[in-house]
């Protein structure tokens, strides 16, 4: 627990970002409002949550970030109704629970609950960095935590640069910083029309997250123990092959697919389609030239365009 405050480090942080990124500056002057809580916050509660006990299958281990396929947030979830519990509980002592952002890895790092590694995530001890944040913040003053000075690990200043060097799209740049609009999570989830050419071909095969620069960190060597099962995989994973995704009609992608990766709003099948798509040319498999072909001629002008730069790349005739 940490008293609520402007958050101004963060409000620094994006002023440098938009320094060293001006390309990305309306992405990152949506941030802003974060550093601002309302006038009656008083107090921030933050809670952290392992990921790393989950069992991915290795095809969608490919093609989803690890934390995209447990996110907590949403009702499909197994560990929502504990969230929920806790926000029930937190009202049964009193507390208005106010609805406004925070830089969650920010408060989480002075709250002590972990320290900033290069790649922009937040690592604790036991963990890596597969630990998901959850903050709330109330109207009352709270008994508090010390706020940590130190936010980033030591270990990421001593020359690491492996995070950076594994970026696809090279989006990072080292010394804690990335360029929001080149990040191939941003671009699987929340792009508005298609990358450059040779930015899709760098995004290989990941659609919806990544973790390249996660899985390349030695701090987050045999962090993942993934012991159990990932709740309710069964009922959705049939649906996530990339065959599936191309194809699918907007009622099905309504049903099963958006209410659990809900990055991608409801109008947003079109961009499942076009990640379904650059996955299948990147992943250079002869099984996918069919479709391939076959959506050249869709009635989505990304999708259509997606497709028709495949045939180009693959060599193939249209």
């Amino acid at each position: 627990m940490i008293p609520a405050n402007s958050f101004e480090e963060y409000t620094w942080q994006l002023d440098k970002r938009v320094g060293s990124f001006p390309e990305s500056k309306e992405l990152y002057e949506q941030l802003y409002a974060m550093a601002r809580q309302p006038e009656n916050a008083k107090s921030i509660i933050v809670c952290t949550q392992r990921y790393n006990i989950y069992k991915i299958p290795d095809d969608l281990g490919a093609l989803f970030g690890k934390m995209y396929l447990f996110e907590p947030r949403g009702p499909y979830s197994q560990d929502h109704p504990s969230r929920v519990a806790f926000e029930a509980y937190l009202k049964t002592l009193g507390l208005n629970l106010l609805p406004c952002y925070i830089p969650n890895r920010l408060a989480a790092a002075k709250a002590g609950l972990g320290k900033f590694g290069r790649n922009n995530f937040i690592y604790d001890s036991r963990h890596g960095s597969y630990v998901w944040i959850d903050a709330w913040v109330v109207d009352r003053e709270l008994v508090y935590d010390a706020i940590e000075e130190e936010l980033s690990l030591p270990a990421c200043n001593d020359g690491c640069n492996k995070c950076v060097e594994a970026c696809p799209t090279k989006a990072m740049t080292g010394e804690f910083s990335m360029d929001r609009g080149r990040c191939v999570a941003h671009l699987g989830w929340n792009a508005k029309d298609l990358p450059d050419e040779e930015t899709r071909a760098q995004m290989g095969l990941w659609m919806y997250g990544c973790d390249a620069c996660q899985d390349a960190c030695p701090l987050n060597q045999d962090k993942f123990t993934a012991t159990d099962d990932l709740p309710l995989l069964a009922e959705y994973e049939k649906y996530l092959t990339l065959e599936r995704l191309l194809e699918m009609d907007e009622d099905t992608y309504i049903e099963h697919i958006q209410p659990r990766f809900w990055f991608i709003g409801k109008d947003g099948l079109w961009l499942w389609k076009c990640n379904a798509l650059r996955s299948m040319i990147n992943s250079g498999e002869s099984k996918y030239h069919g479709l391939i072909k076959q959506f050249c001629g869709h009635e989505d002008s990304w999708v259509r365009e997606m497709a028709q730069w495949g045939c180009r790349m693959l060599g193939l005739s249209v």
